[in-house]
């Protein structure tokens, strides 16, 4: 076996499971510590740099990083992680004096962003403070996209949207309400612009063509629904209504018909619950607001009588599961539920009436723009896309990652350079010792829970609209909160020229990650380690041969908990543990590399 090569960046970076796992790159460690030391506004400047919203998405991000956090392999919940984000954006100092503006004298290029979504946003912030001029186009009186018109206040204050979108437009950015693009061609040939970033999400939501359909004004598709219910057009809602699909626009429908004034309230699922879409925090949310979720229903008909909508029809399914998949069903009744509305929470689709299709920007068969996955450009190439507008619903990280890559693409097409040379990441490594057995980070395993977030009474928060459910961690959560990070981004460096093979490593590895054996190849080397490898999700590390045998020193990183304990024992400093930090390029990055 080759010796690791620990210079690529990646290979540390994948062992920060959480950061890894984040589209946006977020150094989830380093901003916890900051939190532990007090130092919001540090915490909030940290998290800034990558997702560009702290506030928002310590509220609403999907959270992929929390499933992967190492945590979660020697207990059942994971740090809170999205919520500890939260605390930095709730308890921070005024940051305005610490974020980038537009340079005295602009570049003389300019950059309309259409839509005012979080990928538009995220262009936006990266290239006004290279000097570009960057109009965002916004067809609504607000700006924020579908987390303004798309999730609910009562989880998403309006006040927090404003804020962090008040902080891109003060560096520079024109945003541009009131403003559809009704023509892309038209924009096009206006030659306003050098290049235009599409960042308009996936607007459409799916249909449900069942008989009765068009045949009552009281089924709605539910992101339309949410939309009125936003703006205020819509403030109430029937007695008993029926919510089909299980995604987490079909919690947010569920949960913001009840403040209308709906008093029954289910959600018609498909399928098992291990099929569902929807997070599961944002079901246990809906179902403490005594949601019912009714599973292996499958809907057949909408019930009309005398013009008016009664109930629907559906089939109720049998399923045979195995290994994760459904392998038949059977139907065993047909029943009929009564209501007054149905809200259609199916999916959403991107839709885009208003790009010609004569412009050199090619469609596939499912009438989605053709994009590059690495550059975000279009097959025109001064038209670029991201977020759900490039690929489909994914969700608010993923745009804001789209929004970073794009504008390093925007920057390279506008310089006349090649967009598809992308700038290399990197990784820079600080030991953190003080002493013999001193370390400048906790180390200790806390056994502690995780914390649990408060929330409004469920007599208060329907009262109104606007009543924000969750209330965060205070002080006292967050402070213990914050001990339960294993601090995976302070890896374990080993220089293999200083051991002397004392096997002391060894023998105070509390998880048996450690292994000296002979080298030999991998599936026979893995027969041979101290325990049994539980994922090839992450890589052993495979030192260069050891001086007195010739053995490896193997470490299996998905097991090691980064206790620091190999480096407090061995005698001769070939254990260290040191701060990884992993540089992730942005735009600002691309233009001073090249400056």
């Amino acid at each position: 076996m080759h010796p690791t090569d620990t210079q690529d960046p990646d290979y540390y970076h994948r062992v920060v499971d959480c950061q890894w796992a984040c589209p946006a790159h977020t150094d989830v460690p380093e901003y916890i510590r900051l939190i532990a030391q007090g130092r919001f506004s540090d915490a909030y400047m940290v998290n800034r740099e990558s997702n560009v919203f702290p506030g928002i998405l310590g509220r609403v991000c999907d959270r992929p990083c929390e499933p992967a956090c190492r945590r979660g392999r020697v207990e059942d919940k994971p740090v809170a992680i999205c919520r500890l984000k939260r605390v930095a954006a709730d308890l921070r100092d005024d940051i305005r004096p610490r974020l980038p503006t537009a340079p005295a004298q602009a570049n003389g290029k300019r950059i309309a962003c259409i839509g005012a979504g979080p990928a538009s946003l995220t262009v936006a912030n990266d290239l006004v403070p290279l000097g570009y001029e960057v109009v965002i186009l916004e067809q609504f009186a607000t700006g924020g996209g579908l987390m303004r018109t798309n999730i609910p206040s009562f989880r998403l204050p309006a006040a927090v949207l404003d804020e962090e979108i008040g902080y891109v437009v003060e560096m520079g950015a024109e945003l541009r309400l009131n403003s559809p693009v009704h023509s892309m061609s038209a924009l096009l040939a206006s030659r306003e612009y050098d290049a235009v970033f599409v960042g308009t999400g996936a607007p459409k939501g799916k249909e449900l063509s069942l008989p009765g359909r068009d045949q009552s004004d009281r089924i709605h598709i539910g992101i339309a629904w949410l939309e009125a219910v936003a703006f205020g057009h819509k403030k109430d809602i029937g007695e008993n209504v029926l919510i089909i699909g299980v995604g987490n626009t079909a919690m947010d429908c569920c949960r913001s018909s009840l403040r209308l004034g709906a008093k029954n309230v289910k959600v018609m699922a498909r399928k098992p619950r291990g099929f569902f879409k929807a997070s599961e925090w944002e079901l246990e949310d809906a179902e403490e607001e005594s949601v019912e979720i009714v599973v292996n229903h499958s809907p057949k008909a909408f019930v009309i009588e005398d013009g008016q909508l009664r109930g629907m029809r559906f089939d109720r399914m049998e399923y045979q599961v195995e290994g994760g998949r459904i392998i038949s069903e059977t139907v065993l009744e047909e029943l009929v539920f009564p209501c007054d509305d149905v809200i259609l929470a199916i999916g959403q689709e991107n839709a885009f009436p208003w790009i010609e299709r004569d412009l050199g920007i090619e469609f596939d068969k499912w009438d989605v723009p053709k994009v590059d996955p690495a550059t975000f450009q279009s097959t025109r190439r001064e038209v670029f896309f991201g977020g759900d507008a490039a690929f489909g619903p994914k969700n608010i990280i993923w745009a804001v990652e789209h929004g970073h890559q794009a504008a390093i693409s925007i920057h390279k097409h506008c310089t006349g350079q090649p967009v598809g040379e992308r700038p290399p990441r990197g990784v820079r490594l600080q030991s953190r010792k003080m002493g013999m057995k001193e370390w400048s980070y906790k180390n200790d395993y806390n056994p502690l829970e995780r914390r649990l977030v408060p929330h409004v009474s469920l007599k208060e928060r329907f009262k109104q609209l606007n009543v924000e459910v969750e209330l965060g961690f205070d002080l006292e959560r967050a402070a213990v909160e914050v001990q339960r990070c294993l601090n995976c981004d302070i890896q374990t460096v080993f220089e293999p020229k200083l051991c002397i093979e004392c096997d002391a490593c060894i023998d105070i590895c509390p998880t048996d990650c450690l292994t000296m054996t002979r080298d030999g190849p991998l599936e026979e080397l893995e027969q041979r380690l101290k325990a049994p490898r539980r994922s090839r999700d992450q890589a052993l590390y495979l030192s260069a041969p050891l001086k007195q045998t010739g053995r490896l020193m193997v470490k299996d990183e998905d097991l090691c908990v980064h206790c620091g304990l190999c480096a407090e024992r061995c005698p001769t400093n070939a254990w260290d543990m040191q701060k990884s930090w992993v540089d992730i390029p942005h735009a600002e990055d691309e233009a001073r590399c090249r400056s």
